[in-house]
């Protein structure tokens, strides 16, 4: 996740997929995911696997940042993390949490390419999604 967006309305969307495009000069980009992690401190909600520090990656969600902006919204507040959601967490401690992360054992690192970003929706569910794919942006190769 580059940006969460949030409700919008139908003129903000249309700009935000509009102005997205102009970021598709960045050049493709490897990405590497090398620890797990939690989301929530105290009251664990998400398990992760973190991405490697990626200059690449930072400038892409930084231009993200300022387009979204220019459309109006707010600056996020929240520090970016890169990362892949891998479960959301419910009742369960940080310590259970720490314990599972532990006896993973060591995290086998995933190089992969980053050629494309998505723009997506979802629709009001419990426990998130279902997404849609509302606009792909292929990098410059």
């Amino acid at each position: 996740t580059l940006r969460f967006i949030g409700d919008v309305d139908h003129h903000i969307a249309s700009d935000v997929t509009d102005m997205l495009d102009r970021l598709v000069g960045s050049d493709p980009f490897t990405v590497k995911l090398d620890h797990l992690d939690s989301f929530g401190g105290n009251n664990p909600r998400a398990l992760y696997a973190g991405v490697e520090n990626n200059a690449a990656l930072v400038r892409l969600q930084a231009a993200h940042e300022r387009v979204l902006q220019r459309c109006g919204l707010a600056p996020e507040g929240r520090k970016f993390v890169p990362h892949v959601a891998l479960a959301r967490l419910r009742g369960v401690s940080a310590g259970e949490v720490a314990q599972f992360i532990a006896q993973s054992g060591r995290f086998m690192p995933l190089e992969f390419p980053v050629k494309r970003f998505v723009l997506f929706s979802s629709k009001d569910s419990v426990g998130g999604g279902p997404y849609l794919v509302e606009q792909s942006y292929q990098l410059a190769a």
